[in-house]
């Protein structure tokens, strides 16, 4: 345990405590990055979605709520359990840290959100077609030209990407990086050999040696390269924390051979990966040892427990559902290191946050069941 409240080092811990040293007492900039892919509508492949068809939905009714306060769409879970957009409105409302919600290639408009250049939803990665090189181009120099222009800071970068897991599979496998049986999953029990199956498929045609960005535009997402350029050029003016599970291990992953390919060096001691307690204990997964094999950046995770709130909804998240999104587990960890929140003060900013949703959503008639 690092000593910062609810906060804990998986892998290199000395790098881990500089990194959050270097931050502590720093008020970070939330950047949310939003996408699609049809993979997401395969049936089974994820739970970030009541049906594969409102799946479509899901980083959309997240994008709603952090920017205004609501969504009709929302809960996204088959079981009515909450998204983790929940536990990040809660941290950024209480503690006033600021954010901005980036469109990456979403199937509708987001009114408030930032369009990325070149933004598109991707194909099923299954078609070894998921997008356009030219488009996987566009959105990562679009992110490393936001990310140099940054001024100097803290940054945690979220994503929202139904059936991000399966891409990151991909991306992993198609990187070279022996990750099968390592990634997670919104199901209780992560759904390995679907997953695998269809990576197999969309990387059947990638041609030997191809390059990082031909990769994505196989088997990827278009949050992956976006949110790549984006940490490689904001760590070059500061700290970055990828605020995820195997989704951002694995744009670790594509940030290193991007550097090498493109013979641009970014500052590794700047960039720290981080989550939450429910994906690094995953006995399905094995989020630790992937980060180990990646040997670059410390894997974080907030030590947060929703066993004592207030709402069986949420408590459904210690048995495994959900696990992580929409950057809970790095804001998690922002307010430890920031507010030097306890257990305590950050399980009653989430259950208030839950409280008011609920009570929004019965005045709208929306979908949101209280607990």
């Amino acid at each position: 345990m690092l000593p910062f409240p609810c906060v804990k080092a998986y892998t290199q811990p000395a790098l881990a405590q500089q990194w959050c040293e270097g931050v502590q007492g720093s008020q970070p900039l939330f950047l949310a990055c939003l996408g699609f892919t049809q993979t997401a509508l395969i049936p089974g492949i994820s739970a970030a979605g009541a049906t594969p068809a409102l799946r479509r939905y899901t980083a959309l009714a997240d994008g709603e709520l952090l920017l205004r306060g609501h969504s009709h769409r929302l809960p996204t879970s088959p079981d009515g359990y909450p998204s983790p957009v929940v536990i990040s409105r809660a941290i950024l409302t209480e503690l006033g840290i600021p954010y901005q919600v980036f469109d990456c290639g979403l199937p509708d408009p987001l009114p408030g959100a930032i369009p990325v250049r070149g933004r598109g939803v991707a194909q099923c990665l299954s078609t070894g077609r998921a997008l356009p090189l030219e488009q996987v181009s566009s959105l990562w120099q679009e992110g490393y030209e936001r990310g140099s222009r940054l001024s100097s800071g803290y940054w945690v970068i979220g994503e929202c990407v139904a059936g991000g897991t399966t891409t990151a599979l991909a991306l992993l496998l198609g990187l070279g990086w022996r990750a099968e049986g390592m990634v997670n999953s919104s199901h209780p029990v992560c759904n390995h050999a679907q997953k695998l199956a269809l990576v197999r498929q969309g990387l059947a045609n990638l041609p030997a040696g191809a390059s990082a960005l031909q990769v994505v535009a196989a088997v990827g997402d278009p949050m992956q390269p976006f949110v790549a350029g984006l940490a490689m050029g904001a760590a070059q003016q500061g700290r970055v924390l990828l605020a995820g599970g195997t989704q951002m291990l694995a744009v670790v992953a594509l940030m290193m051979r991007l550097g090498a390919e493109h013979g641009i060096p970014w500052p590794k001691e700047n960039v720290a990966v981080g989550t939450t307690r429910w994906v690094v204990a995953d006995p399905s997964g094995n989020t630790v040892a992937l980060a180990q094999s990646l040997g670059t950046v410390p894997l974080l995770a907030t030590q947060l427990s929703l066993m004592n709130s207030h709402h069986p909804a949420l408590q459904a998240y210690e048995r495994g559902y959900v696990k992580e999104g929409v950057g809970a587990g790095g804001l998690a960890i922002a307010s430890s290191l920031y507010a030097r929140w306890s257990q305590e003060e950050l399980l009653a900013a989430i259950d208030k946050s839950y409280e008011q949703l609920v009570l929004q959503a019965a005045s709208r008639g929306a979908m949101v069941k209280p607990s």
